[in-house]
């Protein structure tokens, strides 16, 4: 039968336009066409050519119809062909087996001994994609069969095109939802940016960090649990010229061996048992950010090796996957562990060391920056009344701060936050913070032993003398009865020193020197005559 060409058109755009769906309106379309020409099956195909991926996304026999996402990775031969025939809209393979590029994109669906018609669809001179129609077995095509199969074009590439918008759309709605935690995280980063202390203990350390952050080498932070590695990190990324991309942190210890693959580089639907859908992992959440990796010790051997790709090709590839993805990130990581003695026991790769070690800083712990104490429970007692809707920020017991100082903290920061947050429970916000809270502060044992006593070097005498000053001042630098008039010195050169030997001054440590005694500021034993 040769059906008018006009009513072949109009009655297949009919069916084409019948679903929304790509697949279903490729199935009703096939049911019609084969009526006119040989055909036992039809499928859509997109193809890449810079990788040389050739993915078919639909799919429909008489008997069935679905959408699909098969990749073919075409051979150096298919792609010269592919090339070759750019300028043939249209061509009549004979037999599918006898063709490169066919028969490799059909080798998934079967039919190689079949012919085709292969349509490429084409807009306005830009390739939408490819459409093909597999002939009936003992059954060849004709020149009224390319005709009518030509017609075919520009209904079935706005059909593609407006399939593959959705399914961008889709795809970008499902990454918005699954990123969303994320989000939120990365928020409440940025909303907790205050340094405390940036200016006196840890004032090196945010030089360094400074130096380091409009660059894209990877920086190791190295210090003891709870010194505020996650905060050096956050500024390290505010400062750079990544700060608008994400910052994806991730806490290497909290990851059993067994998922640390899918969370860090995610995995393909169906590579092992539960894994219902595709799923991204961190280090491709990070792209066009920072990726901070904390205890990045605990990471297993052959993670570690994952990582090293990451940092030297910046690709990971997901579990399952066939191919690599190209990730623009940088790596932060962070260890409270010694990383020299694992790599001589064998338990850390002496080559992603290297690579982690370019830019290591150092953070020190609160016992060799107690300086920073009083500004750090200042901080906290303010955001804690905050969080807690308290509506007032409660004093300071008295001598509450001499223990707070004469405390080695073990548990650093981390641990005065703690300590800060329980005695704010304790007081309802009605009482002093500490005053009816026995902060279980043990100091360090005192000897009665003089020969046994360490002195201080000549710069913590300094500083002890210059808090001291201040306390008796009241937290004045200079004019009559200030700190500069107690110690005899110019109130510039007193100030130069301060900032040089990190004792806090100005209107932020003003409050805390009022409220304190003498004794609060010497951190050192006193030698009795």
């Amino acid at each position: 039968m040769n059906p008018d060409p006009n009513e072949f058109f109009k009655n297949t755009v009919l069916r084409i336009c019948s679903s929304l769906e790509v697949e279903k309106a490729l199935w009703h379309s096939l049911l019609y066409v084969r009526e006119h020409i040989p055909a036992s099956q039809m499928s859509l195909h997109l193809y890449n050519p810079v990788t040389g991926v050739a993915e078919t996304v639909a799919q429909a026999t008489p008997g069935k119809y679905g959408r699909l996402s098969v990749k073919t990775h075409l051979s150096e031969k298919a792609r010269r062909q592919v090339e070759a025939q750019r300028s043939q809209r249209l061509r009549r393979v004979n037999r599918v087996s006898d063709d490169p590029v066919a028969e490799e994109v059909s080798r998934y669906f079967g039919g190689a001994v079949q012919s085709a018609l292969i349509l490429d669809l084409v807009i306005e001179g830009r390739l939408i994609g490819v459409l093909t129609l597999h002939g009936e077995v003992g059954k060849t095509y004709t020149a009224r069969h390319e005709q009518l199969f030509r017609l075919l074009n520009e209904p079935f590439a706005v059909a593609l095109s407006n399939s593959m918008r959705q399914r961008e759309l889709n795809k970008l709605k499902e990454l918005l939802t699954d990123d969303n935690p994320y989000f939120q995280e990365n928020e409440e980063a940025f909303s907790e940016n205050e340094v405390v202390g940036a200016d006196y203990g840890l004032r090196g350390v945010m030089e360094m960090a400074r130096q380091v952050a409009p660059l894209e080498s990877p920086v190791l932070l190295l210090g003891e649990t709870g010194v505020g590695k996650e905060l050096i990190a956050s500024a390290v990324h505010r400062a750079s010229p990544r700060r608008n991309g994400p910052l994806i942190k991730v806490n290497c210890g909290a990851i059993p061996d067994t998922l640390i693959d899918s969370e860090l580089f995610g995995h393909e639907k169906g590579a092992f048992t539960g894994a219902s859908s595709m799923k991204r992992g961190r280090f491709e959440r990070a792209d066009e950010g920072t990726i901070f990796l904390d205890e990045v010790a605990e990471l297993s051997p052959e993670a570690q090796v994952r990582l090293l790709r990451v940092l030297q090709e910046k690709e990971i590839e997901r579990v399952g996957a066939a191919e690599t993805t190209h990730v623009d990130i940088r790596v932060i990581a962070a260890t409270h562990r010694n990383l020299d003695g694992l790599v001589s026991m064998g338990r850390f790769r002496q080559d992603l060391l290297f690579r982690l070690k370019v830019f290591p800083i150092v953070i020190p712990p609160l016992r060799d920056r107690k300086g920073d104490i009083p500004s750090l429970v200042q901080h906290f007692v303010r955001i804690k009344s905050l969080d807690m809707k308290l509506g007032t920020i409660p004093p300071l017991a008295p001598g509450a701060m001499d223990k707070l100082m004469d405390y080695s903290w073990p548990g650093n920061v981390r641990e005065l936050e703690n300590a800060v947050e329980r005695a704010l429970i304790l007081s309802g916000g009605k009482k002093p913070v500490f005053q009816e809270f026995d902060l279980g502060l043990k100091p360090g044992p005192k000897t009665k032993n003089v020969e046994s006593l360490s002195l201080p070097t000549m710069d913590q005498a300094m500083a002890d003398l210059m808090r001291k000053a201040l306390v008796l001042a009241k937290g004045r630098v200079e004019g009559k009865g200030g700190a500069a008039e107690i110690l005899g010195m110019h109130p510039m050169t007193l100030r130069n020193r301060m900032k040089k030997l990190g004792v806090p001054f100005g209107k932020k440590a003003r409050a805390v020197y009022k409220s304190s005694a003498p004794s609060t500021v010497l951190n050192w034993p006193q030698v009795k005559k």
